[in-house]
């Protein structure tokens, strides 16, 4: 077995675990990143998740960021495999919004490169953020991107009659055995 088949079959699992903490990890950062501006009164520039705070440059960082969007983008390419039926539907469905996740941070990540903002802006801009404001905008991508991966780690682990035969892989919350025997 290649190291792809195994990440998608006998590894899945852990794959999927490690990969969701990571996802969890960084959507806590901007809930705590929003809940420091809303709830506690804090200035945005002062706002900088838990991490933040104790590393100040890791929220000012594009290339942190970029980086997280385009580990995100490659980890969904290389687990999709292991899905089937809806849980693919759906993993692709958040694949492809953090897709353009990923652009958005590309423009950001450019910008910062090249040191000229968009749309004369004193601080590097994405498309959408010319109408969101930045923290709201990724609390929101981060947000739209969790819910169809959620929604395809469910089907993923309770899958529907004719998909469970096809999973190669044991996220399924009953044994493989046991749905082949019932099939």
């Amino acid at each position: 077995m290649s190291w792809m088949e195994k990440l998608n079959g006998p590894w899945h699992k852990y794959a999927l675990w490690t990969y969701t903490a990571i996802v969890l990890a960084h959507w806590a950062e901007h809930l705590a990143q929003t809940t420091q501006i809303y709830l506690l009164g804090w200035p945005v520039p002062e706002a900088r998740g838990v991490v933040g705070l104790w590393i100040p440059w890791v929220v000012t960082s594009e290339t942190l960021h970029y980086g997280y969007a385009l580990v995100m983008l490659v980890s969904f390419w290389i687990l999709r495999k292991g899905f089937v039926g809806q849980s693919y539907k759906w993993w692709m469905v958040a694949f492809w919004i953090q897709f353009w996740h990923h652009i958005e941070h590309a423009l950001l990540q450019g910008q910062a490169i090249f040191h000229h903002n968009l749309f004369g802006s004193p601080v590097p801009v994405s498309l959408v953020q010319l109408v969101v404001p930045r923290v709201e905008l990724h609390l929101f991508y981060n947000t739209i991107v969790f819910i169809p991966m959620c929604i395809a780690m469910f089907y993923h682990m309770f899958p529907l009659p004719g998909e469970a035969p096809h999973q190669g892989c044991t996220c399924a919350w009953r044994p493989r055995r046991a749905r082949m025997a019932s099939a």
